[in-house]
């Protein structure tokens, strides 16, 4: 007889391209985000760990409202299971690992946030 877990998947499987597109369009969002952010750092002037804290606190915030407005409403309208609620919550049904979904925005646009937050800085100080 199957396990309680192995049934929940077979009910409703996890498609790997479907993860794959999940993790892609989150990463497109964030790192448009983190080029708006480094503008918004730049014309207000923000200087060395400001300007760092403002990216570290306006990329949490982006990442929260994704959760707020896209994940929870589906989870809450279909109960999680206890296997699903075992593996990692309800994250773990849209993406690879709660982790992976909190935490990977930080870096993936950071090189963009950078990149536009000097060239603001420069252009509004010019």
């Amino acid at each position: 007889m199957p396990s309680q877990q192995e049934l929940d998947l077979q009910i409703s499987p996890l498609v790997q391209e479907s993860l794959v597109h999940n993790s892609r369009t989150l990463h497109n969002l964030q790192s448009l985000t983190a080029s708006l952010f480094g503008v918004g750092a730049g014309i207000l002037g923000l200087e060395s760990y400001s300007g760092f804290f403002f990216y570290l606190l306006f990329s949490l915030v982006t990442t929260l409202l994704v959760y707020a407005l896209r994940i929870a409403p589906t989870s809450i309208s279909s109960s999680p299971s206890a296997a699903t609620a075992a593996k990692g919550g309800v994250l773990s049904r849209y993406f690879r690992s709660p982790f992976d979904f909190w935490t990977a925005g930080l870096t993936n646009g950071l090189a963009g946030f950078i990149l536009t937050w000097t060239l603001f800085y420069g252009l509004v100080r010019a």
